[in-house]
């Protein structure tokens, strides 16, 4: 329910004699001066309470080790309350007020950073369709340049013993339905494979990947539409390249898909949260409640 002043002023008649009644009652009135619990450790007016360290106990802890837990935080409590009571006494007056406003404004902006995150939250529309991607990704593809040249590739490392490379070469060149139908029939044979020659794969992770590849051949056996075949003491490496994008190229829609999708959600919540900035100094104005005072002109 809302009160305005007036209804305030209206119930003192009946809020008074009810809070004396109150405190009369009361065994120990609101001038108490015990503090509630018994302290643990006390610093000049400062005191370290038993529920200020609860978090840190549990029952998986022995009573040796949580006595040593108790004791190491007290300690180090008690020589924060020192220092600082040492600092508010030999720091200038400069360097405190100057520390205190670090301290308001680090307060206001957790404050206000929190509230605005619930509001993002809260009214943000995070559904990002296939068509706003392209339509963004048509937009600034000029911003997304490859770093690293990326591939598409399907690739299997066979074991030294292996007997039928000859036909695992062939269906891995063709590779139409029946190629692949028997290459994953025969798969568990397979040290590694990847059969998905529709994803894009950074050269650093194919290099990872197949050890007789280095920087320095890579461009000798990876090629677009080029099979390679290249075997170290651990295995044999069989590969058909698909497709290759070089450095400085435009990132393929498919490869940037998730990172894209987060700018678009990030440039989102920053649009939302210009707009909320914008509409509170506009309330804030209609209301009276903010103003900027021009300067006297001279």
């Amino acid at each position: 329910m809302h009160f305005t002043l007036r209804n305030v002023i209206r119930r003192v008649p009946i809020l008074v004699p009810l809070c004396l009644i109150f405190v009369l009652c009361s065994c120990e009135g609101i001038f108490k001066s015990e503090p509630e619990s018994t302290p643990l450790a006390r610093v000049g007016d400062e005191y370290l309470y038993r529920e200020d360290i609860e978090s840190l106990l549990n029952s998986q802890l022995n009573e040796q080790d949580s006595t040593s837990l108790v004791t190491n935080y007290i300690n180090n409590w008690a020589v924060k309350q020192l220092l600082f009571s040492k600092a508010q006494i030999n720091l200038t007056e400069e360097q405190i007020a100057s520390f205190e406003r670090l301290v308001a404004n680090y307060r206001i902006d957790l404050f206000t950073r929190a509230y605005k995150e619930a509001l993002v939250l809260r009214g943000e529309d995070t559904t990002v369709t296939d068509g706003q991607l392209r339509q963004f990704y048509e937009q600034e593809k000029e911003n997304f340049v490859l770093k690293e040249k990326i591939l598409q590739l399907r690739f299997v490392e066979l074991p030294k013993q292996f007997l039928n490379k000859d036909e695992v070469i062939k269906r891995l060149n063709n590779f139409n339905d029946e190629d692949q139908v028997f290459l994953d029939s025969i798969g568990v044979q397979f040290t590694k494979l990847n059969f998905n020659d529709s994803l894009w794969i950074p050269l650093t992770r194919i290099i990872q990947e197949i050890p007789p590849l280095t920087y320095e051949n890579e461009e000798r056996y990876l090629k677009k539409s080029q099979f390679f075949e290249l075997e170290d003491s651990l295995g044999v490496y069989l590969g058909k390249i698909s497709d290759i994008r070089e450095i400085n190229e435009i990132a393929p829609l498919s490869y940037i898909k998730p990172t894209l999708r987060q700018v678009v959600l990030n440039r989102r919540k920053l649009d939302f949260l210009r707009r909320l900035e914008t509409e509170l100094l506009d309330e804030a104005v209609k209301q009276n409640e903010f103003e900027i005072y021009e300067k006297e002109k001279e």
